[in-house]
């Protein structure tokens, strides 16, 4: 090789030390450490979504009444996160949702019982299932939750329809030999082997 070349190759390698040595330096100046323009903020590890607890909408606190029993509550909310032997008369309904790139969200919500009869109930103003599925997207939009109903017009047509076309599936050989075969009898498990 030349002197010309290996020059080259020498004044490259020293720009590029340079240039790692101003970007490992500008990821611990505090100023551009949280900023976009920080090439360490590019690329960032996956973080898996941690879900703890139930989620109790509001849909649910609503048909919550005093007097319930305590398996029309669980029949309600679900099992609680948290009974305590110390507090028998009380449930708790935690719910946290960690994701990558969202605010961490908590809801809490206590259950009092006096026996076996529910006595009140309080903690934080619950979403409804609705409002939590659109706080889940941070970045994509999600379609528009289908309507899971069927009308009296779409149950008839479906009722019509089935009963109309007699259902037929092929029958594979194993299921002929087996309909075949006398009662008490069956094929092998396994194939004989060759």
């Amino acid at each position: 090789m030349s002197a010309l070349t290996e020059n080259l190759h020498y004044s490259i390698r020293k720009l590029l030390v340079a240039a790692a040595c101003a970007v490992l330096a500008s990821c611990s100046s505090g100023s551009l450490s949280q900023s976009s323009a920080n090439p360490v903020n590019w690329i960032t590890p996956y973080k898996v979504d941690v879900i703890q607890g139930n989620f109790v909408a509001k849909e649910q606190v609503e048909q919550l009444q005093p007097g319930m029993s305590r398996d029309q509550v669980k029949a309600v909310l679900g099992t609680p996160l948290m009974a305590s032997l110390f507090h028998a008369d009380r449930w708790d309904y935690v719910f946290t949702l960690k994701r990558q790139g969202v605010e961490p969200q908590s809801f809490k919500y206590t259950v009092f019982f006096k026996g076996d009869q529910l006595e009140r109930f309080s903690g934080d103003a619950m979403p409804s299932e609705a409002e939590f599925i659109s706080t889940l997207s941070n970045k994509r939009k999600l379609a528009k939750v289908p309507v899971l109903e069927a009308t009296e017009a779409q149950l008839k047509t479906a009722e019509k329809s089935r009963s109309s076309a007699p259902v037929t599936l092929p029958e594979s050989p194993a299921a002929s030999a087996a309909a075949d075969a006398p009662p008490g009898v069956y094929p092998p498990l396994e194939s004989p082997k060759q």
